[in-house]
């Protein structure tokens, strides 16, 4: 099993609490004090007075070596102002006494203090603690001016006048300092969604460069995560599942002697659907495919979570109860845990990479229809006229006409077919077969042929990924056989039992007898496609005549079918 520290990057986490301190905010509460003790040395002339900055940067202490802390910090801050306001009337008396201030205006000298507080409240987002601390304030500022002695401060102007003024400003630091920050924040760029695609591509770009070759296929880190929990929890059955986006789950990959019909809804009440909900693995002492022969079982149904989101689902089976106890399912979530990341990234990539290939086909479509089928279209119209103004007894000239008409006509013909496959895909709700087969019938019609359609499919879905690299194989194999083989008839076999698939389609022409580069092309293409979703492509003569092209993914199910094949002969 990979070592988790290679798969997951860890982040540390933010230091707070009474260890740290932010030298910048240190330095401001310093700078205060330094000003304060300044200010109060100036307005009193007397240095007994410092005794109230020492008193301020004791109760500070707290903010320096506790500002995280929830009890202490807010302490802190009422001791801060309370300290504050009670300095207010003795160095206003002080300085009334001492004639160096007039009419209590030597409050001015410590009261700047009294923002610190507030404002550390207020960044901190702490609306309830500033009103309380403005109420402190004001409750304590008549409390000092009482007490002081002598000259009774609360009864100067001057003093009534700083006090004041300081609570408005404390009003104006504690309800307007969200405003404010608002205001001064720069404004958010406007988004750019295409810089940022073209930024986020080049970066998957260089990744998916840089990992190996199977790493960002879904079915083979499926197998890969199945292989290792071999290892942690053995079974009987086992399997992974993602969502698809017609709403059911999708198998991946799956073990066992037998294949499983799976249960794929996650509206039914199984340990399926409550691990999708909860995010959390499920135990059940019941099995969780939709049909099962009875006895003694254990499942375990394990969430593949990345961040928050649930991508998929693993299930494990054995024929025993309770075969999954707490230390085992302990041990399959450790496995699983990295494994969630590998996968997301894996079905993210194969929609990166499906969006991008339907855009392309899109384009390629347009391109075609707007450009060289309608110019097709307009030498057909020449010719038509041409054959039209030809005067009498050119007869030779008519027929070189006609047959040059007739091969106008085919090209345009065969733009059109190459139009429908391009633009012909798999719908989440009709299926892979019911799109082979609308191609199939499209097709034998235009070349007169008789198709005859077999298809079993399971209510079970491939990834969408997979379907439509099939579809493509397929819409291959039977443009191939219309185009060369000179076929009558046409025999299209689907079955789907996801993980498992095959597809066949069979003719009766000629064979491999013709050579034609473009038809070898075709056959490269279809391997090529095979290869990317890890199936076999097989090629055989068929007896008595013609070629039978098929391609399957996974092993085929070693049990009956569950479903009734259904043989549509469609002629025309």
């Amino acid at each position: 099993m990979p070592d988790r520290a290679d798969t997951i990057r860890h982040v540390p986490a933010l230091v707070s609490g009474p260890a740290r301190i932010r030298p910048a905010e240190a330095a401001a509460r310093v700078v205060m004090l330094l000003l304060v003790a300044a200010l109060t040395l100036t307005a009193t002339g007397d240095p007994a007075q410092l005794g109230w900055i020492g008193l301020l940067a004791i109760a500070a202490v707290p903010s320096f070596v506790a500002r995280g802390h929830a009890v202490l910090a807010p302490l802190g801050r009422l001791a801060e102002v309370v300290v504050t306001c009670l300095a207010a009337g003795w160095i206003a008396a002080a300085a009334h006494a001492a004639d160096r201030v007039d009419a209590g205006f030597g409050a001015e000298a410590v009261l700047p203090y009294l923002a610190v507080p507030l404002l550390t409240a207020a960044l901190r987002r702490r609306p309830a603690e500033g009103i309380t601390l403005l109420a402190v304030a004001a409750a304590t500022m008549v409390v000092g001016g009482v007490l002081a002695e002598p000259g009774d401060p609360l009864r100067q102007p001057g003093y009534l006048a700083a006090c004041g003024q300081w609570l408005v400003l404390g009003a104006i630091i504690t309800f307007a300092a969200e405003t404010m920050r608002q205001l001064l924040q720069p404004p958010e760029p406007t988004p750019q969604p295409y810089a940022e695609a073209t930024r986020l591509l080049t970066q998957l770009r260089s990744v998916a460069r840089s990992l190996p070759g199977a790493t960002l296929d879904p079915g083979g880190i499926s197998e890969h995560l199945l292989e290792e929990l071999r290892a942690v929890a053995p079974g009987h059955r086992a399997a992974v599942l993602s969502a698809s986006g017609g709403g059911r789950l999708v198998v991946l990959a799956q073990t066992g002697a037998e294949r499983v019909d799976w249960e794929t809804t996650l509206d039914a009440d199984s340990a399926i659907a409550d691990a999708w909900a909860t995010q959390q693995p499920q135990p059940a002492s019941r099995s969780q495919a939709r049909s099962h022969p009875g006895g003694d079982v254990s499942s375990l149904v394990v969430p593949l979570v990345a961040g928050v989101r649930t991508i998929g689902l693993v299930i494990l089976e054995t024929d025993a109860s309770g075969a999954y106890p707490s230390p085992v399912i302990q041990g399959v979530t450790e496995v699983t845990g990295p494994a969630s990341l590998r996968l997301e990234a894996a079905l993210l990539f194969d929609d990166v990479r499906s969006l991008a290939t339907n855009e392309e086909r899109q384009r390629l479509a347009r391109e075609i229809h707007d450009g060289v089928a309608q110019e097709l279209v307009m030498v057909g119209y020449g010719i038509d006229n041409a054959q039209a103004t030809l005067p009498e007894g050119a007869e030779e000239t008519a027929e070189e006409l006609r047959v040059l008409r007739a091969e106008v006509t085919r090209v345009i013909t065969e733009l059109r077919l190459s139009l429908f496959e391009l633009r012909s895909e798999v719908d989440r709700n009709g299926g892979l077969a019911a799109a082979i087969a609308e191609y199939a019938r499209t097709l034998g019609t235009s070349a007169g042929l008789r198709v005859h359609f077999t298809f079993d499919e399971s209510t079970a879905r491939l990834p969408a990924a997979t379907e439509a690299e099939l579809l493509r194989i397929a819409q291959e194999a039977i443009t191939n056989a219309r185009k060369h083989a000179g076929a009558s008839n046409l025999w299209v076999t689907c079955t789907v039992d996801p993980p498992y698939a095959e597809i066949e389609v069979s003719d009766d022409g000629k064979g491999f007898a013709d050579t034609r580069p473009d038809g070898r092309y075709g056959l490269t293409i279809m391997a090529e496609r095979a290869e990317r979703i890890r199936g076999r492509l097989k090629i055989t003569p068929r007896h008595p005549s013609g070629t039978t092209v098929a391609v399957v993914l996974g092993t085929p199910p070693r049990r009956d079918s569950v479903r009734d094949s259904v043989s549509a002969p469609e002629g025309e």
